[in-house]
């Protein structure tokens, strides 16, 4: 599936269920993907008034909106993600949201009720996701390179939040596995997910 069938496909499923907010993050990853900045500024925002937990949301409509020349309007969106992301502890969207403040000359906020930084144990595993001490799985969820980097590198905590995100992600977005690109699709939000877009480029060279 090209990037203008998955722009349709996410387009039809966000006009049939509009409170469907993986159907507009899904559109603005697609639009934002086809260089399609202010419309993807536009599906991200959607999706955070729908979900406004999603700090992930936050980071990629601010991107959309400095790739569309917004940078004001960025960096209210940024800013207002880089408190949730503090506050639920989500450290790669909050420090990569801060990279992208930054980067517009948009001051970090301090936030007061931010998630406190853990303490961690010499020799523990940390979860390259969280950036906090977890527990390491018991073997790679899946076979393949990707599969073992997972197990390498995220926690059994954190792949535990994906299985109960990518039933979401199925059932949201009506997806059937046994399709490949349905199976992509979720590949990707799992993907995005767990932040391992730059591992998966690395292995497309």
């Amino acid at each position: 599936m090209d990037t203008s069938e998955r722009i349709a496909q996410f387009r039809n499923m966000a006009e049939a269920d509009p409170t469907n907010e993986m159907a507009h993050f899904s559109l603005g990853n697609a639009l934002l993907q086809a260089g399609q900045a202010k419309e993807a500024a536009q599906s991200f925002q959607r999706c955070i008034e729908l979900q406004p937990e999603m700090s992930k949301a936050y980071q990629l409509a601010g991107q959309a909106l400095i790739a569309a020349g917004d940078n004001s309007a960025a960096a209210g969106i940024l800013t207002s993600g880089y408190k949730v992301a503090a506050r639920r502890g989500d450290l790669m969207p909050r420090n990569a949201i801060a990279d992208l403040l930054r980067k517009i000359g948009a001051p970090v906020p301090e936030v007061k009720d931010a998630a406190p930084e853990p303490e961690i144990p010499e020799g523990a595993f940390i979860c390259q996701r969280t950036g906090r001490p977890g527990t390491q799985m018991d073997k790679p969820p899946f076979r393949g390179p990707l599969g073992q980097h997972i197990y390498e590198t995220i926690s059994k905590e954190t792949w535990q939040q994906w299985v109960g995100q990518g039933t979401k992600v199925i059932n949201e977005l009506r997806l059937d596995l046994s399709r490949d690109e349905h199976a992509k699709v979720y590949d990707q939000h799992m993907i995005e997910f767990l932040g391992l877009e730059e591992f998966v480029a690395s292995q497309r060279k």
